[in-house]
């Protein structure tokens, strides 16, 4: 996880993957048969943004800190970035003009009681609280009983918190339960991937990236291909051991919660009138009763 200073790895690696992503026909540059690199050539974005091909060349090596919104608005569209990479990019260059500092342990924050109440009125819906390092710090029981298989891995950490990125990469039972498992994986590690840019001197999610990219071959792919997500929301497949498959809702909101600790309040709901909605009352029920589990 050690990268170079200013954190110049991360950044040549992603306007380089972002740039192999744009043709010149996409860009409305003429065409060549001859070409030696995919997407475009750093002269042509340098033309698209309006700057030097000498100073784009330096940028792409690493050299943002000092580099105006302006121009990072230029180099973004002329690179066509979605708003998450816009967002990416500009947290590469806030972090690389505090190389001097080293990583440190992030404090945890405390949720508040309040939180704990909120989620826990939600009895149709399974709520939890993330962080930004993917570790599920409050959930209500209904979360608990959807996402059984985290609660029961052996990939917990010493306080008994399930960690989404270690379950999913680390747990051989993950794809079973995830039935999308790989793109739950390039999800997760786009997630991390903007964190890491955000918080650069967060020691403990510098040791959780190296700890993955050390054991699972498929977070390296991931983690390889550079791509960036600052929420995540859409449908999710889960194959749960008690009452089968689940097609899902999830909804991100931001928590907003003391300093700059980026934590999220995620909620996952069925379709009404869905067999999905009668499994999931059905968890409901049980996870109501605890003295009455589900079958195993």
């Amino acid at each position: 996880m050690d990268q170079p200073p200013g954190n110049r790895g991360d950044i040549r690696d992603f306007l380089a993957s972002r740039r192999a992503k744009i043709t010149p026909a996409q860009a409305g540059l003429p065409t060549s048969a001859r070409r030696r690199v995919p997407g475009l050539r750093r002269e042509e974005v340098a033309v698209l943004a309006g700057v030097s091909t000498e100073w784009y060349t330096r940028l792409e090596k690493g050299h943002i800190g000092g580099v105006s919104d302006d121009v990072l608005d230029a180099v973004a569209r002329a690179l066509r970035l979605d708003e998450n990479e816009r967002t990416y990019l500009f947290d590469l260059a806030r972090s690389s003009r505090h190389t001097g500092r080293t990583p440190s342990r992030r404090r945890d924050v405390e949720i508040p009681p309040r939180v704990q109440w909120l989620i826990d009125s939600m009895t149709l819906s399974s709520a939890f609280v993330r962080n930004g390092r993917t570790d599920i710090v409050a959930a209500n029981p209904l979360a608990r009983a959807l996402f059984a298989p985290l609660y029961d891995s052996a990939t917990l950490d010493k306080r008994g918190r399930p960690n989404l990125a270690r379950y999913i990469f680390l747990d051989p039972g993950a794809p079973d339960f995830f039935i999308d498992w790989d793109a739950a994986g390039a999800a997760t590690a786009a997630l991390l991937r903007a964190e890491v840019a955000r918080e650069p001197g967060d020691r403990a999610l510098r040791g959780l990236v190296g700890e993955l990219s050390t054991l699972s071959p498929e977070f390296r792919e991931h983690w390889a291909v550079h791509d960036v997500l600052i929420r995540h929301d859409g449908a999710k497949r889960l194959q749960h051991p008690d009452v089968g498959h689940l097609d899902l809702t999830f909804q991100s909101l931001d928590l907003p919660l003391p300093g700059r600790a980026v934590h999220d309040l995620i909620t996952y709901t069925a379709e009404p009138g869905t067999p999905s909605e009668d499994r999931l009352k059905l968890l409901a029920s049980w996870a109501a009763t605890p003295s009455q589990p589900g079958p195993r």
